[in-house]
């Protein structure tokens, strides 16, 4: 008993068309985005500082979805910046306006504002500040080379015509800086740090220095767009000892993240979901969702944070693990050849099969038909050799082997070439 081979048949017709499908793919694979990066570098700041404290929580949430956040601490923002222009990481904490304009690279681009910065300025307790022109001639914690505190500072005492040979200017990180303002070695200190921050904290209720309320903060808002004018409600520290007794007048600017602009789009939709986990809530100067956002910001917005901040999070990272979405995302240009193939396929292989299946069967009828043109006029030697012909293609058309579907086709040839050969024999006897 033959085994149906009807598999070999089904090849020769499906096997080009799935061949045709492959060559799709492989086209397709040379615009598939390579995978996301399981580690990234960010900047932060000082150990201990609120951009340090951020980038640890942003590596905890990362962590969850398989991503390794490796994290470089540096003075601030201007250090930051020199290491995201030479590629040296992938993001970083930049503080709003310490970049120039002529300064902003092309290869950078930002996720969006985090939070405001306010530029908190102590003073020693018996000192009397109530502008920065006041501070002519005094010992004067700027913030450490390279940082954003130490930036602004300095663009501050410039304007108020403080030149660093009319004050002693001192590069002291802030903890230093706090420090040696409480022992009263220096006469000001200036900071940018979150309120939440545990050194503005202590200094606040430390009795041997005050803060600086800075009247004229909404000039120096109107002066520069990239600051804002913020108030430091009265008792907003401690009610019960009225900390601080009277509202004060802050500057702040916002703090920024800044991205090379050739990172992963996956880990930027991810980065986006991280910084709206960790900043979507109110703070002290700021409303629930005021933050991230996308105004504020020194650099361009990167086109995927634009979309999130339209639309939130990517479809797929709503609904499945990151690794998971990431491999969908990059993956789905290949249902392309797929769909553009498969789909009209599916309307030409069903026919192109059945004519193939009926052209194994009908191209014996040519010989067929020739025979039976043949009876009348053939001599009693040619009807022979007919016979012969048509017992031999029967022979061959039993070998032949189609889908059961077809198999009433195949018997109907072999009823023809019966009743062929007996109208021969008819007249071959005659």
């Amino acid at each position: 008993m033959k085994h149906n081979p009807g598999w070999k048949a089904s090849l020769a017709v499906y096997g080009p068309l799935v061949l045709l499908v492959l060559i799709g793919f492989g086209l397709a694979f040379q615009y598939i985005k390579p995978a996301p990066p399981d580690h990234v570098i960010m900047a932060s700041g000082e150990p201990g500082g609120a951009y340090d404290a951020f980038a640890q929580r942003y590596r905890d949430l990362l962590a969850r979805e398989g991503i390794t956040l490796e994290i470089v601490n540096t003075h601030g923002s201007l250090d930051n910046l020199r290491l995201l222009s030479g590629g040296r990481v992938d993001m970083a904490f930049v503080q709003g306006g310490v970049a120039e304009p002529g300064q902003l690279g092309t290869r950078l681009e930002s996720l969006g504002s985090l939070y405001y910065e306010p530029l908190w300025v102590f003073q020693r307790a018996n000192l009397d500040i109530d502008r920065l022109t006041d501070l002519k001639g005094l010992r004067l914690a700027i913030g450490p080379e390279g940082s954003g505190t130490r930036a602004l500072v300095e663009l501050l005492l410039q304007e108020n015509q403080i030149p660093a040979d009319n004050a002693q200017w001192l590069s002291l990180d802030s903890g230093e800086a706090a420090q040696r303002l409480q022992e009263g070695s220096i006469d000001v200190a200036f900071f940018v740090a979150s309120p939440k921050s545990e050194r503005v904290s202590s200094l606040l209720h430390d009795s041997q220095v005050k803060l600086v309320n800075i009247q004229r903060a909404s000039a120096y808002a109107r002066r520069h767009p990239f600051l804002m004018e913020l108030t430091l409600p009265e008792g907003s520290e401690d009610l019960a000892v009225n900390i601080p007794s009277i509202d004060i007048h802050l500057l702040a600017a916002t703090s920024e993240m800044v991205i090379q602009e050739d990172l992963h789009p996956a880990i930027m939709g991810l980065m986006m979901q991280v910084l709206d986990e960790v900043h979507h809530g109110a703070g002290w100067f700021s409303g629930e969702g005021d933050f991230p956002s996308p105004r504020h910001t020194s650099f361009p917005v990167a086109d995927e944070a634009e979309r999130y901040y339209l639309n939130g999070p990517p479809f797929l990272q709503r609904y499945l693990p990151f690794w998971a979405a990431s491999l969908l995302d990059r993956t789905k240009i290949m249902l392309l050849p797929l769909l553009g193939l498969l789909l009209p396929l599916f309307k030409i292989v069903p026919p192109l099969y059945r004519w193939r299946m009926r052209a194994r069967i009908y191209r014996w009828y040519e010989e067929l038909q020739e025979v039976d043109r043949s009876i009348l006029t053939a001599s009693r030697e040619e009807k022979q050799a007919y016979l012969n012909k048509l017992n031999e293609l029967e022979r061959e058309v039993r070998d032949v082997v189609v889908p059961l579907s077809f198999a009433y086709q195949l018997y109907h040839l072999r009823l023809h070439i019966d009743f062929v050969r007996q109208k021969l024999q008819e007249f071959h006897h005659q």
